[in-house]
């Protein structure tokens, strides 16, 4: 058969082994397979404008350190755990520049009021989990928005199962409570 015409219905690890190769098609069908899950992760954990380019960034690191993937772990579970370092890092990058962008303003600058119109339920959750920091927000993202396990979690961010138990626990506590204030402040 010729490699022009062939069929992409190769395994995971067939298509690294590929892409290893310079086969470019192999590795557009891996971004292709993967793509979805991993914008998930990245927009969950910084939104969407920011979590577009470490989207991007997950997928140029794979490319540039295929080598190291051993395939141990699925596909899908390493990319996410790039996902959530890149996230992660962008997180810290952010509120490194926001610091240092405070201490040139005014205290207060920053405090914008939410708008008094109807917020979307998408934008309140946005905002949500905006409002937890990284640590509890990756653990958030990786349970209730991408669906892993408890111990799935805690494999990818490194964690005791315990850990990531107390972190979820204690993120919902906070996600409710930012709720709360959202909805008593809407009220008045």
């Amino acid at each position: 058969m010729n490699v022009r015409n062939r069929k992409l219905t190769q395994t995971d690890a067939e298509l690294v082994s590929l892409s290893r190769q310079g086969d470019a098609r192999a590795f557009a069908e891996l971004v292709k397979r993967y793509e979805l899950i991993v914008k998930k992760t990245a927009f969950s954990m910084c939104g969407p404008e920011v979590g577009q380019d470490v989207a991007q960034e997950v997928f140029i690191r794979f490319y540039r350190k295929m080598d190291q993937y051993k395939g141990d772990a699925k596909l899908s579970t390493y990319l996410t755990r790039i996902a959530i370092r890149l996230s992660l890092n962008e997180l810290e990058k952010q509120k490194r520049n926001r610091d240092q962008e405070a201490r040139y303003l005014e205290e207060g600058t920053f405090h914008e009021k939410p708008e008094s119109g109807q917020f979307e339920m998408r934008e309140i959750i946005n905002q949500a989990l905006s409002s937890l920091e990284p640590d509890f927000r990756s653990v958030v993202v990786l349970r209730l928005v991408e669906g892993f396990s408890v111990d799935e979690t805690a494999e990818l961010l490194s964690l005791p199962r315990g850990t990531v138990a107390s972190r979820l626990n204690r993120a919902q506590l906070k996600l409710q409570e930012y709720i709360q204030n959202l909805n008593a402040h809407k009220r008045k």
